[in-house]
């Protein structure tokens, strides 16, 4: 009771008592300001006033309709190249001096130049068929037996095989004409198309036939002019031997022998003049 009546332990306890109750406060104090941070980490910070709000939208908005535009200006500039690249092609097809057929997956012609219209003698071949066109035109096939060109045709566009022929083809109006056929196996949209190519060689075939008959006109010329100065030769070998008895009649033979040959020069030199005028005009 003694020691209880002490100011000293009187102070030092009441010092305790408060320091006990500052530390327990502070606890509180901490748990408390915990707890309230942790709450606002939990919610999320508004994004701001309802205009900020408008104006970010604007902007992602706007971002899109740029872009979308970008893209619409791309792919028109891409369809502008592939119409104009699709332009030049059909103007070099067109203006080809060798015709041209394109010939479809199901086997119909789908489109043809002004030259395969003009060689082949049709207006208008769209549409039609391989048969209907070539008709009994025959070719030489790989193992060099005649084959309907047709034929070839659709082994070519089913084989995917490029082929050249070469056959005389007789059009609509009954016109022969000699063409150098050339088939080239395509691609369209995953499936297989053929395009022909019809070269003209009547005027080839035409000069060669003219120059096989020339060579044949000179060499019965040459040897009709040799037989004649054979002939010269020997009348004179006999003139020479048998004196002025006969020499009247084998002046006959040697005047007839130098006419002959006078025919016959002239007559190579009209036809040379006409292969000559006929080369110049064509």
């Amino acid at each position: 009771m003694r020691l209880l009546a002490n100011p000293l332990v009187i102070r030092m306890g009441l010092g305790l008592l408060v320091s006990m109750a500052v530390f327990v406060a502070g606890i509180l104090i901490i748990r408390a300001l915990r707890r309230e941070l942790v709450e606002n980490e939990a919610v999320p910070e508004p994004l701001g006033s309802p205009e900020d709000a408008t104006y970010a939208y604007s902007a992602v908005i706007q971002k899109l309709k740029q872009q979308k535009f970008e893209l619409q200006n791309e792919h028109a500039a891409q369809q502008r190249r592939a119409k104009t690249s699709e332009q030049i092609t059909a103007a070099v097809i067109a203006n080809l001096p060798c015709g041209i057929l394109f010939i479809g997956p199901n086997g119909l012609v789908k489109q043809a130049n002004a030259a395969a219209r003009q060689l082949l003698g049709f207006a208008s071949p769209l549409g039609m068929s391989p048969d209907a066109i070539f008709r009994s035109t025959t070719v030489a096939s790989e193992s060099n037996s005649p084959t309907r060109l047709a034929d070839e045709i659709a082994t070519s566009l089913r084989n995917r095989v490029r082929a050249s022929f070469r056959s005389s083809y007789e059009t609509a109006s009954g016109e022969h004409r000699s063409f150098a056929f050339t088939l080239i196996p395509l691609t369209m949209d995953e499936a297989s198309a053929l395009a022909c190519v019809i070269d003209d060689e009547t005027a080839l075939t035409q000069s060669r036939r003219e120059k096989l008959l020339q060579s044949e006109f000179v060499a019965e010329t040459a040897l009709q002019l040799r037989s004649s100065l054979s002939v010269i030769r020997d009348c004179a070998d006999r003139l020479s031997k048998v004196g002025p008895q006969g020499d009247a009649h084998f002046a006959g033979d040697i005047a007839a022998e130098t006419d002959r040959i006078e025919k016959l020069v002239s007559a190579f030199v009209a036809e040379h003049s006409s292969h000559k005028a006929v080369a110049a005009h064509a």
